[in-house]
């Protein structure tokens, strides 16, 4: 009769302990992190409490993300500002004549975070929505090299950032900046009473 000796029974248990603890995932590995945003998606699952009688009825928002794209958030900075504080049929208006390459990703973009709007979020019509806000933030960026002269090399980055709306129900405000200049007559208001409260140091 065969007998199976005990230090074979140890190794046989300790592989069997690390097929069990081995990662075959691939890409989706327990160590591998995500460097996608998160925080500006979990808005759309905010909760809010039940309104007053006679409250001003809360609009609507949907807020939205178009990540990773090839180009660089300073340029793609200029087209997200462009379009805040216009309706969206005016924003898709406007982007449509914009000869920038990031234009066609802010377009896609909104008109994604429009379709939402209306099969998610309940927003009855698709053209009562104005964007709240429009930026963009820096995304992943990849290193490589570049051949220098006399056997030298350089650094050479490939950038990539991330587009952020968030679409409000409702007619756009007149000045969503809140510039609200002042008239003449107020600027020299506001300048008299500036000189009148000046305080003369070492003085009575």
């Amino acid at each position: 009769m065969n007998r199976i000796s005990p230090n074979f029974c140890k190794v046989e248990l300790f592989f069997n302990l690390l097929k069990s603890n081995l990662h075959t995932t691939g890409p989706q590995q327990a160590w591998a992190k995500s460097d996608l945003p998160k925080t500006f998606l979990t808005f759309n699952k905010k909760i809010y409490p039940p309104q007053e009688i006679g409250e001003e009825p809360r609009p609507a928002f949907v807020c939205h993300q178009k990540t990773n794209i090839k180009y660089s958030p300073e340029k793609l900075w200029y087209v997200a500002s462009l379009v805040r504080g216009m309706t969206v049929d005016e924003a898709i208006k406007q982007l449509s004549f914009v000869n920038k390459k990031g234009a066609v990703f802010v377009k896609e973009a909104i008109l994604e975070a429009q379709k939402l709007a209306v099969t998610e979020h309940n927003v009855e019509f698709k053209s009562n929505l104005w964007i709240a806000e429009s930026f963009s933030g820096k995304g992943m960026v990849i290193k490589g090299i570049r051949r220098h002269a006399r056997g030298r090399i350089g650094e050479v980055r490939y950038q990539y950032s991330h587009y952020f709306v968030r679409l409000e129900e409702g007619k756009p405000p007149l000045d969503y900046y809140k510039r609200n200049p002042l008239t003449p007559q107020q600027q020299l208001d506001k300048w008299l009473e500036s000189m009148r409260k000046r305080k003369i140091i070492n003085s009575y």
